[in-house]
């Protein structure tokens, strides 16, 4: 991912003037790290929150597509932006999935109407994955709760369990080198209503965080894709 990124950027006339792996950590205290108008972050949930921390020290703003730190740390990261530091972040930059989460809250406010249909997601990604379910499922459950009045949570999915029907379950599911499918699914006795984004590649994704950079620049505060996409929101 960084690579694609770094490769965007350039093609996209933009200079990198850092660039901070697990090897050299001590580049956060560098003056061309300070220099940075924007720092985009991948990592995993144990290090995004030290990440922010470092970035914030150097006044440089964040775009960071690393899941699983919210639950730790939200409070915290809210204290930090009020303080007048800058994070955009979103479980999922594609323009894409931007696109695919619309439709899917425009779903789920018709499926009030329709209670004979059940919902269920259904999330694929790479046996690398650590985080189950993803923070994209994640994200677009909590946009289907907050739309259908009959589902309260969610819930992940395992085999065999019984589950409570106010429960939006997510299945999780590890496979090769699949950069991401998620599918939600409404289904009755009569038939099956489905939707899917399927990525490619993750040059998708790379593009989405290069454009939230640019978008970062000239903005301040907490930032996510519906920021960005704000024009286009149904």
């Amino acid at each position: 991912m960084g690579k694609m990124i770094e490769q965007i950027a350039i093609a996209r006339g933009h200079e990198i003037v850092s660039i901070i792996d697990i090897d050299n950590q001590q580049d956060f205290e560098s003056e061309a790290f300070a220099s940075a108008d924007v720092a985009i972050e991948f990592t995993a949930p144990q290090a995004a929150y030290a990440n922010f921390l470092k970035a914030f020290s150097k006044g440089v703003k964040v775009v960071s597509g690393s899941t699983g730190w919210m639950k730790d740390h939200k409070e915290d990261v809210e204290r930090l932006i009020s303080e007048g530091n800058t994070l955009f972040w979103a479980s999922n930059f594609s323009i894409g999935v931007a696109i695919f989460s619309a439709v899917n809250r425009y779903l789920a406010k018709i499926m009030n109407d329709f209670d004979q249909y059940d919902v269920h997601m259904e999330e694929t990604h790479h046996i690398h994955k650590i985080d189950a379910p993803s923070g994209t499922a994640i994200t677009l459950g909590e946009d289907i709760i907050a739309n259908l009045d009959r589902k309260t949570g969610w819930v992940k999915g395992q085999d065999n369990s019984p589950y409570d029907a106010s429960m939006l379950r997510i299945d999780s599911l590890r496979r090769g080198e699949v950069p991401g499918i998620h599918t939600v699914r409404y289904d009755s006795d009569a038939d099956c209503i489905t939707i899917t984004h399927d990525a490619h590649s993750r040059r998708g994704f790379a593009l989405g965080a290069v454009l939230a950079a640019e978008y970062t620049k000239e903005h301040s505060g907490l930032l996510t894709i519906s920021d960005m996409f704000s024009d286009f929101a149904i």
